[in-house]
């Protein structure tokens, strides 16, 4: 399997300092600050790229594993929203809420809630972050 690359750097010091980040295909190349991490101001920061990863992970497990369970999926679209807080050691990443999106012909509601739920196991990037997060999934058959 291939190994994935992506690199930052940051310059200046943390509250008026600003940073890019870029992956290795060139897909995204974008800039970050303590604006945009912390507060809401323009360019990305690593907790969107993190929910961008797990989104794009799950989508395709869960189409996968519905595959796997004899179904053909037309569409997974999932969002992720990553919860940051601020604590007495500093900034802890504690919650991914997956809220997923599907139009699978033949399947009812509640199998496809139970089987989103099952998927997430066989997600690379819920596996990675599930001891130290907390992920919660939300199915919504279209």
């Amino acid at each position: 399997m291939p190994v994935r690359t992506a690199e930052a750097e940051w310059k200046g010091d943390l509250p008026k300092g600003s940073g890019t980040v870029k992956t290795q295909t060139g897909s995204y190349n974008g800039a970050y600050s303590f604006s945009s991490r912390f507060e809401e101001g323009q360019g990305s920061n690593p907790e969107e790229l993190i929910a961008a990863a797990h989104a794009a992970c799950y989508s395709m497990a869960f189409a996968g594993f519905l595959e796997r369970q004899g179904y053909k999926p037309e569409s997974i679209a999932t969002e992720a929203a990553i919860s940051m807080e601020r604590q007495e050691k500093g900034f802890v990443i504690l919650k991914n809420k997956l809220h997923v999106r599907g139009q699978v012909p033949g399947i009812d509601a509640e199998t496809f809630e139970r089987l989103a739920h099952e998927a997430d196991q066989s997600c690379p990037v819920s596996n990675l972050l599930r001891n130290g997060l907390e992920i919660e999934i939300e199915a919504e058959l279209l």
